[in-house]
């Protein structure tokens, strides 16, 4: 992927990204299984078993877009398998550079990739500082049980804030605050299930960030997994001055 831009983001689909920072480029939270071959959320061994959803549709819901997957490391915000599936570990070079949560390292080892770099606070790459932010997947217990999740910040010549599955709070607030930022991505979909309240970003997170930045905000994480009910022409309608891009589509400062 290239731009004249110091920052320029590539959906691929759901939280799937190219992430291009002063020419270095950052493959997101890979999910490449093709339509319809993954369970529902529900029957996922990570998801909780006294969750629901009454969508039942297999996942991922829509195909992979014709993307040139082209990057120089891979950053994975946390494991679920709609964020890190069973293709991404065949595709994936064992000896990309892959950034991720401390707690997760291990299983990545195990998976048998050699360069797995866990940021607990900071790391460094290609001139890029990546800082780890953190993230609430939900409320309360439940995101107690979707956890840990985090987010990432890509200091180049500009900044992008790839903030991860979480709902707005208080230090995603202080995420916008810290950092001067040029880009941000959301989680949208307002994933949810029958039980409790959504653990994804909806309508009125992402307008609390809109309002809480100077920064062009993008929204992906929607319409690809069964139990991501907000769909594109809701939020574009109801929000203001929201980049809401297609899969494949590319969004440039």
């Amino acid at each position: 992927m290239t731009s004249d831009s110091d920052i320029s983001v590539q959906l691929v689909r759901n939280a799937t990204v190219l992430a291009t920072i002063n020419g270095t480029t950052f493959l997101v939270d890979p999910m490449f299984t093709p339509q319809g071959e993954m369970p529902t959320v529900t029957d996922n061994p990570a998801v909780p078993e006294f969750l629901t959803t009454e969508n039942q549709r297999r996942n991922p819901l829509v195909p992979l877009p014709d993307v040139d997957l082209d990057y120089d490391a891979v950053a994975v915000t946390h494991r679920h398998t709609d964020h890190w599936d069973e293709a991404a570990k065949e595709e994936l070079e064992t000896d990309v550079p892959l950034f991720c949560q401390p707690e997760e390292a291990e299983a990545f080892t195990d998976e048998g990739f050699i360069d797995v770099r866990p940021v607990d606070d900071k790391a460094t790459f290609d001139g890029i500082t990546i800082h780890r932010t953190p993230g609430q997947h939900g409320h309360g217990e439940l995101a107690e049980g979707m956890g840990p999740v985090s987010g990432f910040v890509f200091e180049g010549d500009e900044t992008l804030y790839i903030a991860g599955d979480t709902i707005w709070y208080d230090p995603v607030e202080e995420t916008l605050d810290r950092f001067d930022l040029d880009m941000v991505i959301l989680n949208g979909g307002e994933a949810q299930f029958d039980q409790g309240k959504p653990i994804t970003m909806g309508i009125e997170d992402i307008s609390a960030v809109r309002e809480a930045t100077d920064a062009t905000v993008t929204v992906v994480h929607m319409e690809a997994i069964n139990h991501c009910l907000l769909s594109r022409e809701e939020l574009r309608a109801e929000t203001e001055d929201v980049v809401v891009p297609e899969d494949g589509e590319q969004v440039s400062l």
